[in-house]
């Protein structure tokens, strides 16, 4: 249940994103939930692997690093995607990604731990 909330809430925020941003264009409501699934499996998928392979810069970086990986991931679901879900280069990927890592956070801290906590 919890996958599917933040599949819809990825949704939600690459539709936001699409409205603030001209680099970033999403066909519709169908297309960010298409693109926040893809993403959820690339995620699982491939981000392990590119943490591995790019371990000594993630520690000289301090974690930084890990938002040009998660804009990676984005440039991906973009390649994948097609016409549909649009990212106009790495700079619009890189300020997506950390936009979507800021609200995700938010709304963890916001939603999921108090009722972890309950």
């Amino acid at each position: 249940m919890r996958w599917i909330i933040g599949i819809l809430i990825n949704a939600v925020i690459f539709i936001a994103l699409a409205g603030f941003f001209e680099g970033f264009q999403v066909t519709g409501i169908g297309a960010a939930i298409l693109a926040s699934i893809i993403l959820s499996f690339l995620n699982v998928l491939v981000r392990p692997i590119l943490i591995i392979l790019t371990l000594p810069v993630t520690i000289l970086s301090l974690g930084l690093f890990l938002f040009v990986i998660n804009a990676i991931t984005l440039m991906l679901t973009d390649k994948i995607m097609g016409s549909s879900f649009e990212i106009s280069g790495f700079g619009m990927a890189f300020l997506a990604s950390i936009i979507l890592s800021a609200c995700n956070l938010i709304i963890q801290k916001a939603i999921f731990e108090p009722k972890r906590r309950a």
